[in-house]
This record gives C-alpha cells, sequence and structure tokens, in this order.
C-alpha cells in the first residue's frame, strides 16, 4: 500500500467535495458542475480505498463498478449502491460533453448527500483498518 497515494486521492476527492459544497450556496449555483464534482469525490474516495488495499483501480468514471471493486474487499460496500451512489455515474462524463443535463437544485442536493454520505463511509472503512488520513 502506498499511504502518500491514498492521502492524495483522499485530498482530491476532499477538494471536488469542497468544490461541490461552496458552489451549492451561492445564489445561482452551477448543479451541473457541483453534480460533477460529486461523482469525482465519490471515484476518488473508492479508487483511495483500492490503492489502500493494494489493488488496481479500473480506469473508469463507473461507481457502480468502482464499488463492485471494493465490495470484493468489503461486503458492506454494497450498502452505497442501495443508498444510490451509483446514480452519481451519469454526471462524470454526460454534463461536461455529450449531453445537456442540467440538475435541478433538489437534484443536486441529492448529489452531495451522497457523495458525503460514501466520504463518510470510506473514511470510517480506513479508519477501521488503522489508518488515519
Amino acid at each position: 500500500m502506498n499511504e502518500d497515494a491514498v492521502r492524495l486521492w483522499i485530498r482530491r476527492a476532499g477538494n471536488d467535495l469542497k468544490i461541490g459544497v461552496d458552489e451549492i450556496t451561492t445564489d445561482n449555483p452551477a448543479t451541473d458542475a457541483i453534480c460533477f464534482h460529486m461523482q469525482q469525490c465519490c471515484e476518488k474516495f473508492l479508487k483511495a480505498y483500492l490503492i489502500f488495499h493494494g489493488e488496481e483501480y479500473p480506469r473508469t468514471h463507473d461507481i457502480a463498478l468502482l464499488v463492485a471493486g471494493c465490495a470484493r474487499i468489503d461486503s458492506e460496500f454494497h450498502t452505497q449502491i442501495e443508498s444510490g451512489a451509483h446514480t452519481l455515474t451519469k454526471y462524470a462524463v454526460g454534463v461536461r460533453y455529450d449531453e445537456e443535463i442540467f440538475p435541478s437544485l433538489e437534484e443536486t442536493k441529492r448529489a452531495r448527500e451522497l457523495a458525503e454520505k460514501l466520504r463518510r463511509f470510506v473514511l470510517t472503512r480506513l479508519r477501521q483498518k488503522g489508518f488515519e488520513p
């Protein structure tokens, strides 16, 4: 396990979360950008978990695929699919290039909640393994 790499991914994930949390409080939040950063936050936390366990992470933005990889290590990760974290995958590429996606404020708040929940889950799991980010 490369602790420096894990910390780097966690820091980047935290920055994505911060950007979204800060932007959502503005008068006219850029909901597409916020949702993109919430997806990125989740993706990076999941990849940090895989790196912590010495696993290669796939080059993908698919949250469900990353959760499945983490679930092979810890079956409790399936709860993140049940909570809906995989729904953030659509914001990885579509909002940037392909589709005209402008999520509602309600949808954007839900994306933030999912990212914050996954963040807490991953950090708790890492701490249980003795790793302090």
